[in-house]
C-alpha cells in the first residue's frame, strides 16, 4: 500500500531513541486472551527523570490514569502500562512498586500512567487473571529495536472495525528547522465498525461486509484506543497536548468516528530536554521548537497513527476465545484487491 511519510528504522514507537516497550501475553485454555503492555519513556537507565507530556481524550468512555497530574504539571513521570479494563489499577499499582524495587527510594512518590480496553469478548475479563508478576514480565522485557505486532501484549483480545485488533506500531522521521527529529506512535486498537473501516481512502469494510461478511459483526462500538506518542523533538507540554490531539484525526483517517461506547484517549511525550526536569532549587530551561514550525510533525503524528491502527489490523491472526467467540482477521488479500480496483479505475 502507498504509505505517506518516511518509516524509521524499525517503523516503531522504539525509533525514537531511549524508548523502550515490552510486552506480557496470555494465551491459556479457551478463555484466557489478555496481557500487558509497558513503555519506558526513558528506558530503564532514566527511569526517575520525567518526560513533558500532554494528552488528549477525544471520547472520554475509558481510563488513562496519571492523566490529571500530566495536566497539571506537563510531565510524565515513570512507565506506561496499557491492559484490559479491569485490569487497569492492577497495572497502575504494579508499577509503582516495580518503580520503588528499581529506584530503592524511601517514601518513593509515583502516578504513573496506565490505560485500558476492553476485552471481554474474547477473553474472561471478570475473572482478573492479570497479577502483579506479568505486569512485572512486561516492565522487565521492555527494551529497544523491532516490535512485534497484532495479539501481543495488553492488545492480545483487542477487536479493531470487526477484525482482530490490538497492538500496532510506526514512526516517522522528519526534518524541521535543518533537525532531524524521530516520531512515533503506539496503540492499542479496540475500537470500530465493520463498515466504518477505510484503507487508503477506499471504503474497504462496505465493499467487504457487501461481499463476504453480508453485514455481520457489531451493531454498536463499544471499544477503545489508547495512543501514546513519542519523539524527541524538543516541545513543551501544550505543544504536546496539540499533537495528541492530532492522533485523533489518524484514527479517523481509518474510518472511526469516537462512538459514544469508545474510549479514545491519547497521551504524547517528549524525551528532549533531559536537564530540565532538574530536581535542584535553581532556575532551569527548556529549548522548543516554535509553534510555527509544528505542522510537519502534525502530519507526522496524523501519518503514523493511522499507519499504527493498518498494522494491528495487517500484522493479525484469527483468533477463538471466551465461551467460543471468534474474530477473524482481516482478509488481506481481498483488501488488496479492492485497493488496487479502486486505484485502477481512478
Amino acid at each position: 500500500m502507498p504509505i505517506d511519510g518516511t518509516p524509521g528504522q524499525w517503523n516503531a514507537i522504539t525509533d525514537v531513541a531511549g524508548v523502550q516497550l515490552g510486552y506480557c501475553t496470555l494465551i491459556e485454555g479457551n478463555n484466557i486472551r489478555t496481557g500487558v503492555t509497558a513503555i519506558l519513556p526513558r528506558g530503564l537507565d532514566n527511569l526517575a527523570t520525567p518526560v513533558f507530556a500532554g494528552y488528549h481524550s477525544l471520547n472520554g468512555n475509558g481510563e488513562l490514569t496519571g492523566t490529571i497530574w500530566a495536566e497539571e504539571a506537563g510531565q510524565c513521570d515513570g512507565p506506561i502500562t496499557i491492559t484490559n479494563t479491569h485490569s487497569c489499577g492492577v497495572a497502575r499499582d504494579a508499577s509503582i512498586k516495580w518503580m520503588h524495587g528499581k529506584l530503592q527510594r524511601d517514601g518513593q512518590w509515583a502516578l504513573p500512567v496506565a490505560g485500558e480496553t476492553y476485552d471481554g469478548h474474547l477473553n474472561d475479563i471478570n475473572g482478573f487473571h492479570i497479577h502483579e508478576k506479568h505486569v512485572f514480565s512486561a516492565l522487565d522485557s521492555a527494551s529497544s529495536g523491532p516490535l512485534e505486532e497484532g495479539s501481543v501484549g495488553g492488545g492480545t483480545g483487542m477487536i479493531c472495525y470487526g477484525y482482530k485488533g490490538g497492538s500496532g506500531t510506526s514512526s516517522r522521521v522528519v526534518e524541521v528547522a535543518g533537525e532531524t527529529f524521530t516520531l512515533g506512535v503506539f496503540l492499542q486498537a479496540n475500537f470500530g465498525l465493520k463498515e466504518q473501516l477505510t484503507i487508503s481512502g477506499v471504503p474497504v469494510g462496505k465493499l467487504l461486509a457487501a461481499e463476504i461478511d453480508q453485514g455481520k459483526g457489531f451493531k454498536r462500538e463499544s471499544g477503545s484506543v489508547i495512543g501514546i506518542l513519542a519523539t524527541d523533538a524538543p516541545l513543551l507540554p501544550h505543544q504536546l497536548k496539540r499533537l495528541a490531539r492530532r492522533m485523533g484525526l489518524g484514527i479517523g483517517r481509518s474510518g472511526a468516528i469516537s462512538g459514544h461506547g469508545s474510549g479514545d484517549i491519547f497521551l504524547a511525550f517528549s524525551t528532549a530536554n533531559m536537564d530540565a526536569h532538574s530536581e535542584q532549587p535553581e532556575l532551569t530551561q527548556a529549548k522548543f521548537i516554535p509553534n510555527l514550525l509544528l505542522d510537519t510533525l502534525f502530519e507526522a503524528s496524523i501519518e503514523a497513527t493511522n499507519e499504527s491502527v493498518l498494522n494491528a489490523l495487517f500484522a493479525n491472526e484469527s483468533m477463538t476465545g471466551y465461551q467460543g467467540h471468534k474474530i477473524e482477521a482481516l482478509p488481506i488479500e481481498n483488501v488488496m484487491r479492492l485497493i488496487r480496483d479502486r486505484q485502477n479505475h481512478a
